[in-house]
């Protein structure tokens, strides 16, 4: 299926560059609003964002083209991505829409779609909505006396503070734990240090002063260096560090070791598992999730399921087998008991809920499994498929058979940039490093047909 706008997380790209322009988001807004008009009631979207500077604009576009298409919104502000999912449904409306490109720098951003239910689009709706965005808009419009409305809404954090409390039993508090925080100067800068302080948790909170242009900007999940030294500095029990949009989450142990989603999705798959409370007899993941998981889940009688890379794949997956854990490597932790997409902070309560009740430190509490040696690396291409090319195809094939039934190799293009991900995983680190090193010499030599 050719995609014109989305990708594999709504749309993205640079602010003021096509496709991130005010006038695509303006017509994103009535195609999406004209696709999900049905019935005679005063439809309703949630507009929320993160604090990207382009936000502002990407959010007067949208609001013009929702009301044009007869919709009222309902806009937010800067809160998290599970959040507007979460308010999607509480609200009652009919289409959410999260302004916010996730972990990526200040300089781009994104539209991502949450349908009535709380979950992001299927690849069919999307397609739909392309495919009217390109249309004349003239038809699509709501007559005069039927344009819709906006509105602020006052209150959404509060909102979102108690819903993210009440995934913690009543009887579980923070209290005797030294937590340090990086909101990565994005969505969750005011929630997340609330939540974890009205849960009785000492708080040391970074990343809460963004200016438009310091979202990620060495910190958060992506740069967790600061956060490791603001745990060492404080003497943190924990650390935990959001993204932009805080819909992922790594941890930061006492020792200051990095704990990456495999190892947390193993935490609380297993504990969910002993508590009874474990759908599924396993967790779901993507194929970038390490071997080592597989054979920790297998090991305890559990399965992996893996998906193609998106946690909207993952959550398609968990709700067509009835799981009720999944994730990725990189954070995204979807907990389907309490909500609909990935939620970085409702994870890490999980997980402070299992270092309270086993009274150890976070090190041996996190460290489920060891992790097989694994390498990623990126290559740049200018242009066609790559992955096409003969000598590639070739290099790729030697590749799998070199590993054999050692390890894994997963190439993929990126569905953000015009990149291709190469990473292998095995129990010999010579191996996978020649291994992959190799195959990005032979795709960086591909040249794009005239």
């Amino acid at each position: 299926m050719t995609r014109r706008y989305f990708g594999t997380d709504g749309i993205r790209g640079q602010a003021n560059t096509f496709p991130m322009t005010p006038d695509l988001a303006m017509r994103v807004g009535i195609a999406v609003g004209t696709t999900f008009r049905r019935g005679s009631h005063r439809h309703r979207v949630v507009i929320g964002k993160d604090t990207r500077l382009s936000g502002y604009m990407l959010e007067n576009a949208l609001v013009a083209g929702f009301t044009a298409a007869g919709v009222d919104a309902f806009v937010l502000g800067p809160i998290p991505t599970p959040a507007v999912a979460m308010l999607t449904r509480s609200l009652r409306c009919d289409i959410g829409v999260m302004i916010s490109a996730s972990h990526n720098p200040y300089q781009d951003n994104g539209i991502k779609l949450f349908g009535p239910d709380g979950y992001k689009l299927s690849d069919e709706i999307e397609s739909q909505i392309e495919d009217m965005v390109d249309k004349d808009i003239g038809s699509q419009l709501a007559k005069s006396e039927s344009i819709g409305r906006a509105k602020r809404i006052d209150g959404v954090h509060d909102r979102y503070i108690e819903f993210a409390k009440r995934t913690l039993p009543r009887d579980v508090t923070l209290s005797g734990l030294r937590v340090a925080i990086d909101c990565a100067n994005g969505a969750a800068y005011k929630v997340a240090p609330a939540v974890l302080w009205e849960l009785g948790a000492e708080v040391v909170a970074i990343g809460t002063d963004p200016n438009g242009t310091n979202i990620n900007l060495n910190c958060g999940s992506m740069h967790p260096e600061a956060l490791v030294a603001k745990v060492h500095e404080v003497r943190a029990d924990i650390g935990i560090a959001l993204d932009g949009d805080a819909d992922r989450v790594i941890i930061v142990d006492e020792k200051g070791r990095i704990v990456d989603g495999d190892q947390l999705m193993a935490l609380i798959g297993e504990t969910w598992a002993n508590d009874g409370l474990l759908r599924g007899q396993g967790i779901v993941a993507t194929i970038m999730s390490n071997l080592g998981l597989e054979r920790f889940m297998s090991d305890r009688g559990m399965t992996l399921a893996r998906t193609s890379v998106g946690d909207r794949y993952v959550v398609e997956h968990m709700r067509k087998n009835d799981f009720n854990v999944g994730g990725e490597q990189s954070g995204h932790i979807v907990l389907s008991d309490f909500g609909t997409t990935g939620d970085g902070l409702v994870a890490a309560l999980q997980v402070l809920v299992a270092v309270k009740r086993l009274s150890k430190p976070v090190s041996e509490v996190c460290h489920r499994f060891e992790p097989v040696p694994q390498l990623l690396k990126n290559v740049r291409f200018a242009g066609g498929k790559p992955l096409e090319d003969k000598q590639v195809k070739l290099a790729i094939a030697e590749a799998q058979n070199a590993l054999s039934d050692r390890g894994r190799l997963v190439i993929r293009p990126s569905g953000t940039e015009p990149l291709i991900r190469v990473m292998a995983e095995g129990d010999d680190p010579g191996q996978i490093e020649k291994i992959v090193d190799g195959l990005i010499d032979v795709i960086a030599k591909v040249r794009p047909a005239a």
